[in-house]
């Protein structure tokens, strides 16, 4: 089939150009956050041009165009305003990858990202919510200590916030990767533990040495270990390690919605759950600002620069790649008049 008569045919056919087990397959090769959010964009990219009595497949550059602009006009319902410059770009990204997976031609997109730049100018100078790149606050050693006094350490709720505080930030994990990790996965050895954890923009494992702190406060081994020793105390001796524990110090309780079970029947938290954890220790810390799961990769990526670590060595710690350019995003900005340039001058 030509481009031509491929582009004459109408959408249904398209879609069914892949079978149902070869969309999936490459939508496995997604993070669950990222196919969630790419299947809502498509199917709400599908129905705005049905409405328009367009044709979605291929996309123009004038579609995308419309398409764009009427996004940043129009409030979502959940927040009341229109999208955010963040959200659109997604956006793009969801209808050309489609594209992409149809065999379709990859639609011209310079126009729409010219709306969005213009759009996320606009924010900026009226000083609007999308203006300015929201980061989550780099949670540094200082921030972690009084995050860690808040929690009563001696209950297994307690022991799991610790360990999920020290282990995400020894480790650097994102979320979905701290959730992951497995009771059996923390080898210990005489330096500390040495854990396997699965990376999830590098879609492979990586093994991560997590050693002894100066202080036992704050030493993600020891609490790491009381966690352990707590989870099989408890008759957890395998699955997930980081799980759902009520107030009553049960494992894994029930949880159900209209009287359906829902939750992972194991008890795993999800990535949500975790950086719920985060936010609310910072909450009870009386931090402000965003503090979430991303806080714990984030602080340690300051605090590594900031002690002069060698960047190679900070990347395989925190599963980036060597030469990885988006590690400088996350390194908070210090101290503004300790590092301030200007001083000395």
């Amino acid at each position: 089939m030509t481009d031509i008569e491929r582009r004459e045919q109408p959408f249904a056919p398209a879609v069914r150009q892949l079978s149902d087990e070869a969309r999936a397959a490459l939508a496995a090769g997604r993070a669950d956050s990222t196919r969630k959010a790419y299947r809502e964009d498509r199917e709400a990219f599908i129905a705005w041009c049905a409405e328009r009595g367009e044709q979605p497949l291929p996309g123009t550059q004038d579609l995308l165009i419309e398409y764009v602009t009427h996004l940043t006009l129009t409030p979502r319902p959940r927040t009341g305003r229109p999208s955010a410059p963040s959200s659109l770009e997604r956006m793009l990204s969801a209808i050309t990858t489609m594209h992409a997976e149809l065999d379709l031609p990859k639609p011209e997109t310079k126009g729409a990202r010219t709306v969005i730049a213009g759009y996320k100018h606009q924010l900026a100078i009226d000083k609007k919510p999308g203006g300015k790149q929201q980061q989550a606050k780099a949670a540094l050693p200082p921030a972690l200590r009084k995050m860690l006094a808040t929690l009563d350490r001696d209950t297994l709720i307690g022991k799991r916030d610790a360990a999920m505080l020290l282990l995400g930030y020894a480790a650097a994990t994102r979320s979905s990767e701290l959730v992951g990790i497995d009771i059996g996965e923390p080898v210990e050895c005489d330096e500390g533990y040495m854990v396997s954890i699965y990376r999830v923009k590098m879609k492979k494992f990586t093994n991560s040495a997590i050693a002894y702190g100066k202080s036992p406060a704050t030493c993600p081994v020891r609490a790491l270990r009381a966690l352990i020793a707590a989870m099989r105390e408890a008759g957890r001796t395998d699955g997930p390690l980081f799980v759902r524990i009520d107030r009553h110090g049960r494992i894994a309780p029930p949880m159900t919605r209209k009287g359906k079970p829902i939750g992972d029947p194991s008890g795993r938290l999800t990535p949500d759950a975790a950086s719920d954890v985060v936010e609310r220790l910072a909450d009870a810390a009386g931090f402000q600002g965003r503090w979430r799961g991303h806080s714990l990769r984030r602080g340690f990526a300051t605090a590594a620069q900031q002690g002069g670590a060698p960047m190679i060595r900070v990347a395989r710690q925190g599963g980036w790649a060597d030469n990885s350019t988006s590690l400088a995003r996350y390194f908070d900005e210090g101290d503004p008049w300790e590092d301030n340039p200007v001083m000395g001058l």
